[in-house]
């Protein structure tokens, strides 16, 4: 067992990663035998991670989550600066106005009012929480754009990691919420042509979200919705840290 010990502490990050791998291969596991894919696993695998880290939190007696509980470490330096900022590098570099071009003014249109929307529902949110600075409002807001643009817009403006968590079940809730409820509306919103695809991706931002909703809804209208919804992302990850949390700056 002390080898055991010594051979994760030796090698935190690489058993890191193999926590993370096992953590999103069971995730994906989970949701297609037991949930048939109506929740991504993604979804599921962000869950999961926030029980687990407020389980470490105890268990540990600090504040990093699991990374408190030496065996995992790891995790600490895995979720930290270095690997944070290359996560915002990359995400933003997915953005790619050529997909955008290739939407059209639609695309666009949809882009700018989905990211402007859920932002500012996200901060109407975090106000009736009772949080009034700028820091935990923009975090929030971004959290209800996607699950992803929440946590690199707290740790860009300097978020505590309570209202980052806040942030992620934010977007973690919008998810599931867009996943189940598209095939349900699909009709009634006209969610029956690639435009109207484009359209509702840029609307939701949710990739996973958006993905997994048309999938239930008609597979070949996927990669439409696909292509704004992983721009929104990328766009989101640059606008709410910057121009949003600028605003909210001048307001509060």
């Amino acid at each position: 067992m002390e080898l055991f010990g010594g051979l994760i502490a030796k090698n935190g990050l690489v058993f890191a990663f193999l926590i993370v791998g096992l953590l999103t291969l069971g995730s994906e596991f989970f949701s297609r035998k037991y949930l048939r894919s109506k929740i991504p696993g993604s979804a599921v695998a962000i869950f999961a991670g926030l029980l687990l880290g407020y389980w470490g939190g105890v268990w540990g007696n600090g504040e990093k989550g699991l990374a408190d509980v030496k065996l995992f470490s790891g995790l600490g330096f895995f979720g930290g600066a270095m690997f944070r900022d290359f996560t915002i590098v990359a995400t933003a570099y997915g953005a790619s106005f050529l997909l955008v071009k290739r939407s059209g003014w639609l695309g666009f249109i949809s882009l700018v009012l989905g990211i402007s929307l859920f932002f500012v529902l996200g901060v109407i949110i975090a106000l009736v929480w009772g949080y009034r600075d700028a820091v935990s409002l923009c975090t929030i807001g971004a959290g209800a754009c996607t699950y992803i643009i929440g946590p690199v817009t707290g740790a860009a403006i300097g978020a505590s990691s309570e209202v980052i968590a806040l942030s992620i079940g934010t977007g973690l809730a919008k998810t599931i919420a867009v996943t189940i409820l598209t095939p349900l509306v699909a009709k009634r919103i006209g969610l029956d042509n690639p435009q109207a695809a484009m359209a509702f991706g840029g609307l939701m931002g949710t990739s996973s979200g958006v993905a997994a909703g048309l999938a239930a809804t008609d597979p070949e209208l996927v990669p439409y919705g696909a292509v704004t919804a992983t721009f929104y992302t990328g766009l989101g990850c640059l606008v709410c840290p910057s121009a949003f949390y600028g605003i909210l700056e001048l307001m509060f």
